[in-house]
């Protein structure tokens, strides 16, 4: 069992319509819709739009045993699409739902059949859900397989000293490019990842988008390249991305704290991911592919 722990949330999206969102709930989506159990760790909304948030996670196979609900309205991200497909937020969150999980509303233990948390995005910027997870991770990390998206957006940047220490207690990092020139702007990417690796984590992977991936693990490098597809858009192709890995590890028996990988397990399991993810960008919004779309992988 995954759980995965953050915010859910409408995109709207400039000139479009509204779509469901959210790192963390597309994350869960995409794990649940590859067979990987899962379980979301998050506050929705009562209204209507948490409602259909909700009712896609029940839809998807998501356990909601963990999800809390309350009257706040739902948070909202606006979604600005550039020509390539490339989405620049903005979020409305006063007073919304996502922020809004406190730590009365984390289980004091999780279930001995979880086996890996994954932490990200809005959920380590806003309060009170940015002190949760990081009270969550501190009390967890020494015995499940923690992995941390940082999925940094210009508009909601995350305190510095605290990703650094979830950071820490992690056991993988999953970073986009832009991600890693955030955290290490005068420094390349290869240098910025085994920089990542020495603070702790067990394996640190870079997304390039059309170019691949790469990542990094003790005494292994691997680069990959990403399928060529007609891209409508990026979003959630990074969440989809990084449900990938965790269910080629959920697959592979390899969802442990402590995480070794051989170059040809690291290979196989960005590949997997890589497919994941292209799958998700020939496809309007976070759409993620469910597992009977990728054949024999």
């Amino acid at each position: 069992m995954v759980v995965v722990c953050g915010e859910a949330l409408i995109d709207r999206i400039q000139g479009g319509g509204d779509s469901l969102g959210g790192g963390p709930y597309n994350t869960s989506r995409a794990l649940a819709r590859l067979g990987t159990p899962t379980q979301f760790l998050g506050r929705l909304s009562t209204d209507a739009f948490g409602q259909r948030l909700k009712d896609q996670l029940t839809s998807d196979g998501v356990d909601l045993s963990l999800t809390s609900f309350g009257p706040e309205p739902t948070t909202i991200a606006i979604a600005d699409v550039d020509p390539k497909g490339h989405a620049d937020y903005r979020f409305l969150i006063d007073g919304t739902s996502a922020p809004n999980l406190t730590v009365k509303m984390v289980p004091g233990s999780l279930s001995p059949d979880v086996k890996a948390l994954h932490v990200g995005t809005l959920g380590l910027v806003f309060e009170p859900v940015a002190t949760t997870i990081a009270g969550l991770v501190k009390r967890d990390h020494r015995s499940l397989l923690v992995m941390v998206d940082p999925n940094i957006r210009p508009s909601a940047v995350p305190n510095r000293s605290r990703l650094d220490g979830i950071i820490v207690e992690s056991t993988m990092v999953k970073a986009s490019d832009a991600d890693i020139a955030w955290l290490y702007p005068e420094v390349d990417l290869e240098s910025a990842a085994r920089s990542l690796l020495g603070r702790g984590p067990q394996l640190v992977v870079v997304t390039l988008g059309a170019e691949g991936a790469f990542g990094l693990c003790a005494g292994t490098e691997v680069r990959v390249a990403a399928p060529v597809v007609d891209v409508v858009d990026t979003i959630g192709a990074g969440d989809a991305f990084g449900a990938g890995l965790l269910a080629w590890l959920f697959d592979h028996d390899r969802l442990t704290r402590d995480l070794r990988l051989d170059t040809d397990e690291l290979r196989d399991a960005l590949d997997f991911a890589c497919l994941v993810a292209s799958i998700t960008c020939t496809r309007a919004g976070a759409d993620p592919p469910r597992r009977a779309e990728l054949g024999s992988r």
